[in-house]
């Protein structure tokens, strides 16, 4: 199929299909023939060329091509859009070049002059893409839907979005914490019909159970202590839309049945009420919790399971996107150059080694977390290993692969020679309250979660060890 998608939108079949049987060989073609039509296929097709009849109507009589060409270029300023007119509407063609039209042709149209004026517009759009490319950060020119990466895991779940979006199934996005799993969600929607209407998340495991409920579902008046009126759920926001469970996994039983109930139905009902609302929401959840695990323990239900899991899309942890860490870096040095009014401009030979060395066990977040200390620690243009505060081994780190070698032993009792049990014990406790703020990215009842400490247990040992939880939060993250 040819690359360059070209929209059609004229009123008049005939024309229609003209233009199709002339220019399908060279171009991908989709069609048009009311101003809806038109602003919807534009959203969901993404042309790169369109032919506008300028003269479409609508049913009360007004002009409205000149709705769509506004529209169209908002959305897309790169869109190349060649005006048809009729004879004696010169004034409205130059009126549509002053608006940003490529060009116009006056009917009856000849499509060997056609052809010509399409292949010019092509070879412009083509240059205009190249330079837009080449003013781009280092890290915009290889993203898919704002997601930055170019490793070949990456690549394969970007083919696996393309595949699914369209469709209105149910999709279970799985993965480790902080690598990603909204950022996929968001492209789903972004990739599919619904990209117009809303995109709802909600992180099951960041509300109250006695509060879950409510949020999803909506309640009325005086349903509960403190419902003083009524009020819609996520699932009535979503309405059109796609809703996003996130942490899926933390769902208590008793709402995966009402949520299944959905799922088969697309029916809810509010919080002390019986009335049901039919709604038409396209569902995508995440977890980074083992529900195959949680199906043996008879935590999650099965029936559930098998619906949300219709579609899987398993997102690698960094330390499998070796590719991607470099790229991932430079992006967020840019970003937090800006922030920060810095003028860093890349790593030191060690401190590359032990960007691409490191487990990342926070993934994604906590490389972010790490480059961020790095701009604000670097006294220079240059990051150095000791700014970004990584080590090969973290002690009070469990997992096996942190003490496999004996080097990594070394590097411990090296990090701890000539100090008392004190002073190893206050280093320690810093660095797993650091590495779990870290992942969490200042959240401080995941970081208690993390730790098996109660809150006011954890907002002791920060106070002890004047650690502040606001220096670990990133653009968008939570309390």
């Amino acid at each position: 199929m040819p690359s360059t998608k070209l929209l059609i939108v004229d009123d008049e079949e005939t024309i229609l299909k003209q233009l199709t049987w002339a220019l399908k060989e060279n171009y991908n073609i989709a069609t048009a023939q009311t101003f809806d039509q038109a602003i919807k296929t534009v959203k969901s097709f993404r042309p790169d060329i369109m032919i506008l009849d300028l003269s479409l109507t609508s049913t009360t009589g007004d002009f409205e091509g000149f709705s769509i060409l506004e529209s169209s270029l908002r959305e897309y300023p790169l869109l190349k859009i060649i005006i048809i007119t009729g004879h004696g509407q010169r004034e409205n063609a130059l009126r549509a070049l002053k608006e940003g039209a490529y060009d116009f042709y006056t009917k009856p149209v000849i499509i060997d002059e056609l052809k010509i004026i399409l292949q010019r517009a092509t070879y412009i759009l083509s240059l205009e893409k190249e330079l837009s490319n080449l003013r781009k950060p280092p890290g915009e020119k290889h993203t898919f839907e704002g997601i930055i990466a170019l490793s070949k895991p990456m690549r394969k779940v970007f083919e696996t979005v393309r595949k699914i979006a369209p469709t209105d199934v149910a999709v279970l996005i799985t993965g480790e914490s902080g690598t990603g799993k909204e950022l996929v969600a968001r492209a789903i929607h972004a990739r599919s019909s619904r990209n117009d209407m809303a995109f709802v998340p909600i992180n099951c495991g960041a509300i109250p159970e006695n509060l879950l409920e409510s949020e999803l579902f909506g309640h009325e008046k005086g349903s509960f202590t403190g419902a003083h009126m009524a009020k819609e759920g996520k699932f009535q926001a979503a309405e059109g839309g796609t809703l996003f469970l996130d942490e899926i996994g933390e769902l208590p039983q008793p709402l995966q049945v009402k949520i299944l109930r959905f799922l088969q139905d697309q029916i809810i009902e509010h919080v002390g009420s019986s009335k049901q609302i039919q709604l038409n929401v396209r569902i995508v959840a995440a977890t980074n919790r083992n529900l195959e695990e949680m199906l043996e323990k008879k935590e999650f239900r099965k029936d559930l399971f098998y619906r949300i899991n219709t579609l899987n899309i398993h997102l690698p942890p960094l330390r499998e996107r070796e590719d991607d860490i470099l790229l991932l870096a430079k992006y967020f040095v840019d970003y937090y150059n800006n922030e920060f009014s810095k003028n860093i401009r890349g790593f030191s030979q060690s401190a590359r080694k032990v960007l691409y060395t490191y487990k990342w066990p926070g993934n994604i977040r906590e490389l972010e977390n790490r480059i961020k200390r790095g701009v604000i620690m670097s006294s220079g243009t240059t990051i150095l290993e000791k700014d970004l505060d990584i080590i090969p081994a973290k002690p009070g780190d469990d997992s096996a692969e942190s003490l496999k070698t004996p080097d990594d032993l070394a590097n411990i009792a090296k990090a701890y020679k000539n100090i008392t049990l004190k002073e190893a014990k206050n280093k320690i406790e810093t660095r797993l309250i650091n590495g779990a703020l870290i992942r969490s990215s200042g959240n401080v009842s995941a970081t208690a979660k993390q730790l098996d400490v109660s809150r006011p247990t954890l907002h002791d040992l920060m106070k002890k060890h004047h650690i502040d939880p606001k220096n670990f939060r990133t653009p968008g993250s939570k309390k």
